[in-house]
C-alpha cells in the first residue's frame, strides 16, 4: 500500500483499485509528473532501496523533474541497499545514456530495522529522448574494488575494524581497493532500541 501511496504522490489521471480483503489491486497508470519537494514515509516493513527502483524508472519519463525525500530503512537484507543504488545502478544509467546531471541520490540519514529512522533524497531528471540499448556481453575482468562500510550509534572503532578486516581479504586478490566508511551517531544514525527490559 505504501507503494501504491507514493505512485500516487508522483503521477495524475491514474486509477488504483483496491478489493475489500486487499487481496486483489488493481492498477491503470495515468501520467507521470514529477514534481520536487515531495515527502513519503516509507515505513519500516520494506527497505527504501524497494521504493528507489520504480521511482528512478518513472521519474526519467516524468513530465518534470523528480525530487522527493524518502524516509525509513536505508539497509536491510530484503532490499537493495542505498548504498548500491548510489554507487552501481546510478552510474550504470549512463550507459543508457542517462545524463548523470540532476541524478544524486544522498544519504542524509542511516537507518536499520526495526525502527528505521533513515533519510534520503532522491533527484531525478527527465529525458526528452528513449534510452540507448545496450549489450553487455563479455563481463571484463576485475580492476579495482570500492565500497561503502557503515556504522550506526556504535563506537567507530568496529567499523574500522570491519575495514580493515575487509581489506585484508580484497587485497590478496586485487591491489586497487578504496572502502569508504559512513560512521553516523545520534539523530543521523536512525532510530534505534535502547535498554530494552
Amino acid at each position: 500500500m505504501s507503494l501504491l501511496h507514493l505512485l500516487d504522490k508522483v503521477s495524475d489521471q491514474h486509477v488504483i483499485d483496491v478489493n475489500d480483503t486487499g487481496t486483489k489491486v488493481g492498477y491503470k497508470p495515468g501520467v507521470v509528473l514529477g514534481g520536487k519537494d515531495l515527502e513519503h514515509d516509507c515505513g519500516v516493513h520494506r527497505g527504501i532501496g524497494y521504493f528507489i527502483e520504480p521511482l528512478i524508472l518513472l521519474g526519467l519519463f516524468a513530465r518534470s523533474p523528480l525530487s522527493i525525500r524518502l524516509k525509513g530503512i536505508t539497509n536491510d537484507t530484503k532490499d537493495p541497499s542505498v548504498d548500491t543504488f548510489r554507487m552501481v545502478t546510478l552510474h550504470m544509467l549512463k550507459h543508457f545514456g542517462v545524463p548523470l546531471e540532476g541524478l544524486e541520490l544522498k544519504i542524509e540519514n542511516r537507518g536499520a530495522p526495526p525502527r528505521g529512522g533513515g533519510e534520503v533524497l532522491l533527484r531525478v531528471p527527465n529525458i526528452n529522448s528513449t534510452l540507448k540499448a545496450v549489450n553487455w556481453i563479455d563481463e571484463g575482468m576485475v580492476k579495482r574494488i570500492r565500497g561503502v562500510t557503515f556504522s550506526t550509534n556504535v563506537s567507530p572503532q568496529i567499523e574500522n575494524r570491519i575495514l580493515y578486516a575487509a581489506r585484508g581479504l580484497f587485497n590478496k586478490f586485487i591491489p586497487d581497493v578504496h572502502i569508504f566508511t559512513d560512521h553516523r551517531a545520534g539523530l543521523s544514525g536512525g532510530l534505534y532500541v535502547s535498554n530494552l527490559k
